[in-house]
């Protein structure tokens, strides 16, 4: 990802407006995971009364974890403050 610095064109998620980076769709492509594009836009844009700034951490749960919260992975938003909304992600099928 250290090749990202600026931008030089922009995608759209057409449905909710949101625009994002080359780096964030490269990033998107190679790991599969639009849906946490398209997740984090829909939060983010509830959280923006509050913040125009957010941040997102995604953990990635042990399998004892996993077992025990009955979910794969948690992301939790925020406003870098104490505003926070987070949720659990499903198991997946091996």
């Amino acid at each position: 990802m250290q090749q990202f610095c600026g931008s030089t064109r922009f995608f759209q998620l057409p449905l909710i407006q949101t625009r994002f980076t080359d780096g964030v769709h490269y990033l998107a492509e190679k790991a599969v995971c639009f849906w946490l594009v398209t997740d984090a836009s829909v939060i983010a844009k509830s959280l923006m009364d509050r913040s125009y700034f957010i941040t997102i951490d995604f953990k990635h749960l042990s399998k004892a974890e996993q077992e025990e919260q009955g979910c794969e992975a948690i992301i939790t938003y925020g406003d870098g403050n104490d505003a926070k909304k987070g949720h659990s992600i499903p198991p997946t099928a091996d």
